[in-house]
């Protein structure tokens, strides 16, 4: 579906202030097939310059604010949740460069959380490759595109039974990370630690901790 509102966030350019002449692109992908056949697609329309092409990671800010592209299309995926803190803190700070996000309907948590960054474009993985080139000339020109797709999932997702801090150990645990390595990184007791991941562990209905952050991870809560 096509909207013509502006989420909360978003500081919508005038019409005199639209990109002149091609759109400026940067494309982070996980996987290399796909961010090559991307590039090659997008860089054979004349309006699309693609400025940028790497892994989802922590080099998709800084390259941003060097290379100031118009769009961002990032990929959202269970393997690259650090894409939803890359689209966090390109709003806050380059809120002029739109972003779109190529996701799966499932998980329909992750899908419900990314949504809540106030993309302009939400497409899915799925979708014809016309539908991407439609959703980046149509954020460039501050227009929100989100597939239905995505938006019956956003809407259909179960909540997120975990707190922002036990949301945080399953990441970290998720990573490998130890009982006291997740302590000292948080800034808490191990016996705390211990205490969240039990919580998570009923509330996920998971049969071991392992379990608890598989689920938790696989159904887009953390």
């Amino acid at each position: 579906m096509t909207v013509g509102t502006f989420p909360a966030n978003l500081v919508p350019r005038p019409p005199g202030d639209l990109p002149r002449g091609s759109i400026t692109v940067l494309l982070a992908t996980d996987l290399g097939l796909l961010r090559g056949a991307l590039v090659s697609m997008l860089s054979r329309h004349g309006d699309i310059e693609v400025v940028a092409a790497l892994e989802c990671g922590d080099e998709v800010v800084p390259t941003a604010l060097r290379k100031r592209p118009d769009v961002v299309v990032i990929e959202v995926g269970v393997s690259s949740s650090g894409s939803l803190a890359a689209i966090g803190e390109l709003r806050e700070r380059l809120p002029t460069c739109q972003v779109v996000a190529l996701a799966a309907a499932k998980p329909a948590g992750l899908v419900r959380r990314l949504l809540a960054t106030d993309v302009l474009g939400a497409i899915d993985k799925n979708a014809p490759s016309a539908r991407l080139l439609d959703a980046i000339r149509g954020a460039a020109a501050g227009q929100l595109v989100v597939d239905s797709s995505l938006a019956v999932a956003a809407l259909t997702a179960e909540a997120n039974p975990l707190t922002p801090r036990e949301v945080d150990v399953v990441r970290l645990a998720a990573e490998g990370r130890s009982g006291p390595e997740i302590a000292k990184r948080l800034y808490l007791s191990p016996g705390t630690v211990r205490n969240y991941l039990s919580n998570v562990i009923g509330k996920t209905r998971g049969r071991t901790r392992t379990d608890a952050i598989r689920i938790a991870r696989e159904s887009g809560w953390a």
